[in-house]
């Protein structure tokens, strides 16, 4: 098993940006797909963004070129960098391990108009 915590997101003006974090109580990014979800009020958790064992990444559609997800494999954390916020892009975030499914346990990110 595997513990994620999170830290990061709070309140941001539009055009700003954040960074979140998601530290694995153990190294599993050697075999694990890692991703970044985000679920908005009154709608369905949805993918941001995803990397891959072999570093590879995918993004949504919505967040491509604003977005960047990365990982640093001696402290075992990922990244969320998100850069040109938007309002609609308020939700909270939720961080994934692939291989055991365990969730982080969410962080709010709100961006005013």
């Amino acid at each position: 098993q595997v513990q994620l915590v999170q830290s990061g997101g709070g309140l941001v003006q539009a055009g700003g940006s954040l960074r979140l974090s998601c530290k694995a109580s153990r190294s599993i990014f050697s075999y694990s797909t890692m991703g970044w979800y985000r679920q908005a009020a009154g709608k369905e958790r949805e993918v941001v963004a995803t990397i891959g064992p072999d570093g590879s990444t995918n993004y949504a559609d919505s967040v491509k070129g604003r977005f960047t997800i990365s990982r640093d494999n001696v402290q075992n954390t990922m990244y969320l960098q998100m850069n040109s916020l938007k309002p609609e892009d308020t939700a909270v975030y939720y961080c994934n391990d692939r291989w055991f499914d365990t969730w982080g346990q969410g962080t709010q990110v709100t961006v005013a108009s």
